[in-house]
């Protein structure tokens, strides 16, 4: 059983791996406590649970292998039972180690605990490894009767139907246990020495030395010469270290149409579709509908904001550049808690309310550091706990954007819960759900409450900007993806001809406007979503365009009285987990994904902002 995996936020702007607080942001940044886990590495309660989850792992395997086919209803559902209690306690140590590395991963404690705790886990999943396969051998129609027969069994009816949608892809017992022990010196591996070596890296900036988040962080700076000269700094340092980040990616591709392979996946991005429950036709219609909408959004943005800089052309260090008069004012790390938890009271007091449990309970681990992980994300940890939440707060208003993102994941993550551990993670491609809505509850209270026309210019614009990287620039990493991979089926890519492939794909989405620097070929260097969840990030698009279009039936609903029965059925869709798939949890909604109008839907959204800023 893999333990839940958390998947960092490309922040609003994907380049900023936030870094180097703000002295004006607020002088107490809280910091998470991890002890609802563990107390710390010593606690001898890890190596309690290790043991005790090694005796239960084993006297399952030796008390149900080869038994399974032959199991009624009733003992079917408690052999799950006993599956989903020992993966909860394998998924809680793996989060503990996790959540730590993520605080610093330039400790070296840090980071042989973690591998430590990886493998110890994945050697006790290994036991559990036989019980799906052998599920999946029982016949449609007598595992049907099971479920009829029996209401205990009924309950796990949707992971059983998610675990029979992997049916054509499984391999023998022997090599699926294979490939699961081998993980933690394959992809698990390569993705240690990736975080590590960007946790690491230290550059040239201004006269001082700083981390490659530091450094990422001054490319939304005022002035043009520190952008320019962090933008520099940064495809010098990736270049430096070009032959190791080449390696890597050329590995992670390599392992991953190996295993493709030999499950049968026609595409690269086919493991990730079917993975999510989402249709390929589906993420297809999406990618083609951005892909078609670049002129109509981010190609005329970005020509608006050449001439609002009174540039002539932009360069990559120019993208996320403060319009003129955008004077940031410092926003301190309360204000914002007010802002965020006054938008979501505003739409519904329980999610306020779960919200505010992060602030009050230290579940949240806000300030920048040396060797902390960059971004933002919400962790699910296991339902028998909750959810922890990393963010680099400086103090601008995107970052309340990023809080707002991720006290949505984490309400989601509390109220899917219920489900359980077996069925409360979310497909990908509506766990943005609940994370873009918060986000744009908390943006539309900040609009209407503005009544300045310069300022309100400057909060729609800067929406449009979060939009387009959340949108555009998220379906450019997808088709980056695809073409690295399609070319890595036909030999090792060298890094001349990544670097080319991905200044093709920020052209082609990014438009005429721009003129990219060669220091630009290797900031595909460190996305992490291409070493550590391939083809993962089109959710980031899915979630926008589909909030996009849930915040319209919502607005429309609201207007005519009936926000309340809205909001009951958003509650309910977020409770559902991963029991229910997209079509089943957009129907209340009156949305289908499979419709190519959905998409222009959502995008006829960024159009109409952009519209209004040309105005």
């Amino acid at each position: 059983m893999e333990p839940w995996t958390l998947y960092p936020r490309p922040s609003a702007a994907p380049d900023d791996l936030a870094g180097g607080v703000r002295a004006d942001a607020g002088a107490a940044l809280p910091e998470w406590s991890l002890a609802d886990l563990y107390a710390g590495t010593e606690d001898p309660a890890i190596g309690a649970d290790l043991a005790r989850l090694a005796d239960e792992a084993a006297a399952f395997e030796a008390g149900c292998r080869g038994l399974v086919a032959g199991m009624d209803g009733a003992d079917l559902a408690g052999a799950i039972a006993r599956y989903e209690a020992i993966g909860q306690g394998l998924g809680k140590l793996h989060a503990f180690a996790q959540l730590l590395f993520s605080a610093d991963a330039t400790r070296s404690a840090s980071g042989q605990f973690f591998q430590t705790v990886t493998e110890r886990v994945t050697g006790i999943g290994t036991h559990l490894l036989f019980f799906p396969l052998e599920i999946n051998r029982i016949d449609d129609a007598a595992l049907d009767a099971l479920i009829g027969s029996a209401p205990a069994l009924a309950r796990y009816a949707p992971w059983l139907r998610d675990l029979r949608a992997l049916r054509p892809h499984q391999l023998a017992d022997d090599l699926e246990k294979l490939l699961h022990e081998k993980d933690v010196t394959g992809s698990t591996a390569w993705g240690r020495l990736f975080d590590e070596t960007i946790a690491g890296l230290r550059l040239p900036v201004g006269g001082e030395e700083v981390t490659l988040s530091a450094a990422l962080n001054r490319l939304s700076d005022p002035d043009r010469t520190v952008r320019e000269a962090a933008g520099r700094a940064i495809g010098a340092s990736l270049h430096d270290h070009a032959k190791l980040f080449t390696l890597i990616t050329n590995t992670i591709a390599k392992d991953k149409e190996i295993e493709d392979g030999w499950r049968r996946y026609e595409t690269p991005a086919a493991a990730r579709n079917r993975a999510n429950m989402v249709e390929d036709a589906v993420v297809d219609a999406l990618v083609g509908a951005v892909t078609d909408a670049c002129p109509r959004l981010a190609h005329r943005y970005y020509a608006l904001k050449a001439r609002w800089l009174g540039l002539d052309r932009l360069q990559h260090w120019d993208r996320n550049a403060p319009l003129p008069g955008d004077i940031e004012r410092p926003i301190r790390w309360s204000e914002a808690r007010s802002l965020v938890l006054g938008a979501y009271h505003a739409f519904s007091p329980e999610m306020a309310s779960i919200a505010a449990r992060f602030f009050d309970r230290s579940w949240i681990d806000a300030p920048p550091r040396p060797g902390k992980s960059g971004g933002a994300f919400s962790h699910p940890t296991v339902p028998s706990a909750h959810p922890y939440i990393l963010l680099n707060y400086h103090g601008r208003p995107r970052d309340v954007m990023t809080l707002a993102h991720e006290l949505g994941h984490g309400v989601h993550q509390v109220l899917a819960g219920g489900q359980g551990y077996l069925m409360a993670q979310t497909p990908l491609t509506l766990a943005e759900t609940a994370s873009v809505f918060g986000e744009m509850l908390t943006f539309r209270a900040l609009l209407d409450a503005e009544t300045d026309p310069a300022r309100r210019r400057l909060l729609l614009a800067q929406k449009v900007e979060d939009m387009l990287n959340t949108v555009v620039r998220q379906i450019a990493f997808y088709r980056f993806e695809q073409r690295l991979h399609e070319r890595r089926r036909a030999g090792e890519v060298p890094v001349e001809e990544i670097g080319a492939i991905w200044l093709d794909v920020q052209r082609e989405s990014l438009g005429p406007t721009f003129d990219f620097s060669d220091d630009y070929r290797m900031f595909w260097a460190y996305v992490p979503h291409f070493i550590h969840s391939p083809f993962y990030v089109y959710a980031y698009a899915f979630g926008d365009c589909l909030v996009n279009a849930l915040y319209a039936v919502y607005q429309d609903e609201a207007a005519r009285g009936r926000g309340a029965d809205f909001v009951a059925r958003y509650h309910a869709m977020l409770r559902a987990g991963g029991t229910l798939r997209h079509r089943e949890l957009l129907a209340p909604f009156g949305l289908d994904a499979s419709d190519p109008a959905f998409w222009q839907r959502g995008l006829g959204v960024i159009e109409d902002f952009i519209d209004e800023l040309e105005q």
